[in-house]
């Protein structure tokens, strides 16, 4: 069951920020991936060239945002399953 749902017709998302997430992701035994420098360089090149001056897309700690104007729109990692030991 949707907790969310069941907050009433009004909720519909629950922002969070992108480190709510990390520490949700880890303690469920995932681990960051690096992610694909190309990808990350053909997008930035992408969005450079062809959109709004304030929308930028920028790397962090092996996540990618999404950005306008300084604010985080999309925090985009790439996860694997911890290693059990």
């Amino acid at each position: 069951m949707s907790v969310i749902a069941c907050e009433g017709p009004e909720r519909f998302a629950r922002p969070e920020t992108y480190k709510q997430w990390q520490v949700r992701i880890l303690r469920a035994g995932f681990k960051t991936a690096k992610l694909n420098k190309q990808i990350v360089k053909e997008g930035k090149e992408l969005i450079r060239e062809r959109y709004h001056k304030d929308f930028v897309i920028d790397n962090d700690n092996h996540w990618m945002f999404e950005c306008w104007k300084g604010r985080v729109i999309y925090a985009l990692p790439c996860w694997k399953p911890a290693k059990k030991q």
